[in-house]
């Protein structure tokens, strides 16, 4: 069956004891009746509009047909949904509910743009609009939580880190890195979160070269984030967490020359630290002999690599794991850090916390397919990168609204799944507009519960 299934039956003869006939004809429904949601998130954070904003319309405007406030709305709206490439938009444009998530009359208003439009639009930015976009991205992100916690916040911490984007084709600066064992890209991803919430919140996301060191562009990055933040949240303290790719000295001089900025960075192996901790993995080792399971002990040192102006406090983990059938085996991690709490504590309750960012990357590549990189312009694969870092700040804004229910910490497919993939029906009247859900759709009450934090009322 092609694209012109919606003019085809099929038919099953005697599966339910009758002929059962199935057409794709109803044209006031949508499999995506709940994505209203992803409007309402949209009007709160201010988001779509502002990124459109700072782009520049060069096109002719006596042929021009979708604005760029709309063009931008439906790529983001769309990634959302679960539709990263511009080519679903080809039987998406008639869809009710994504008319109705631009603005649009659900039957009466225009189709929304085709796919050589949207493919278009992603090849037309340049590095300006580009970088346009990206303070507008981290502005909008932190003062929409400046304005959620009323500028009040004992503690701001931001977590950088990286991720590989695997590429298949002739992507411009698509190039091998033997680390990931691929030729890629290696996008720079940067959060921020709030006291003790157990959400990061993206606010920054640049596309690299697949060759790109670790530290390419990170200390540009962590200044934006870092002067935002501090502006927004003034007598906050913050605290900045980063992986062994990050410790270098230009970004250690950086942090050390802040006012009240606390700082964890791993560090790799070398010489000097392994032998710092043999006397703790001794240790360690006796430990695990005697109790026949994984053991760890925290310690240490004060350390100056040469290419330092200074010396630095690292704190030490020594753990040696056990599994049965194998033997022993040193694990030891070492963290640089210019807190003043014990290593343990420095270690397993701040540094730990850095892994649940692994979780928000999952959440971009397995959610929303920020790895869905296939232009050949590089700048236009930045572009796609920034549209679905914007269509992962709705969606966690709209898990901001689950708080106390059962979706409170749901992955990003999950949301998608239990509050926008509901079969709808769309009438429209010249009073209202009606959109028609399941009596029986199962998370009615959760989704009732997260529309009203987004600002509906019961009628």
């Amino acid at each position: 069956m092609g694209d012109d299934i919606t003019t085809q039956c099929v038919l099953f003869e005697g599966l339910l004891g009758k002929p059962l006939d199935v057409r794709f004809q109803e044209e006031a429904g949508s499999s995506d009746g709940g994505a209203v949601l992803l409007r309402a998130a949209d009007e709160r954070v201010g988001l779509t509009s502002c990124l459109a904003g700072v782009l520049q319309d060069e096109r002719d405007v006596s042929r021009r047909r979708h604005e760029l406030v709309d063009l931008v709305g439906q790529r983001v709206f769309g990634m959302a949904c679960g539709y990263a490439d511009a080519n679903d938009a080809k039987r998406l444009s008639g869809d009710p509910i994504q008319k109705m998530l631009l603005g649009r009359d659900a039957q009466s208003g225009a189709d929304l743009a085709s796919q050589p439009t949207l493919s278009r639009f992603e090849n037309s930015v340049g590095r300006k609009d580009l970088y346009r976009m990206s303070e507008t991205l981290a502005d909008t992100v932190i003062e929409r939580h400046r304005a959620r916690l009323g500028g009040r916040c004992r503690c701001v911490t931001i977590d950088m880190d990286q991720t590989d984007d695997p590429t298949h084709g002739e992507q411009q600066l698509s190039l091998f890195n033997a680390y990931y064992d691929s030729y890629c890209y290696l996008p720079l991803l940067g959060f921020v979160s709030f006291a003790d919430e157990a959400d990061q919140y993206l606010c920054a996301a640049i596309l690299r070269p697949g060759n790109a060191s670790d530290k390419h562009g990170a200390l540009a990055l962590l200044r934006r984030v870092y002067g935002r933040v501090r502006a927004a949240f003034p007598k906050a303290s913050v605290r900045v967490r980063l992986d062994a790719g990050f410790a270098c000295p230009e970004i250690f001089d950086w942090l050390d020359a802040q006012d009240r900025v606390e700082y964890v960075v791993a560090m790799g192996k070398n010489a000097v630290l392994e032998r710092r901790v043999k006397r703790l993995l001794g240790k360690v080792r006796r430990r695990a002999r005697r109790s026949k399971r994984s053991e760890r002990v925290f310690g240490e040192t004060s350390y100056g690599a040469r290419s330092w102006k200074r010396r630095r406090r690292v704190v030490m983990k020594a753990e040696v794991t056990v599994h049965p059938g194998r033997e022993m085996k040193d694990n030891p991690r070492f963290v640089v850090t210019n807190m003043r709490q014990s290593p343990r504590w420095v270690y397993k309750r701040i540094y730990c916390g850095r892994g649940e960012v692994e979780n928000r990357i999952k959440e971009l590549h397995h959610g929303l397919e920020i790895d869905r990189t296939s232009c050949s312009r590089f700048l236009a694969n930045q572009f796609r990168v920034l549209l679905t870092a914007a269509a992962y700040v709705l969606m966690q804004e709209i898990r901001l609204c689950t708080a106390h229910t059962q979706l409170a910490r749901a992955q990003v497919w999950t949301l998608r799944e239990r509050l926008f993939k509901i079969g709808a029906r769309v009438v429209v009247s010249a009073r209202r507009i009606l959109l028609s859900l399941p009596r029986h759709y199962p998370f009615a009450t959760v989704w009732s519960q997260v529309a009203a934090s987004l600002g509906a009322q019961t009628g």
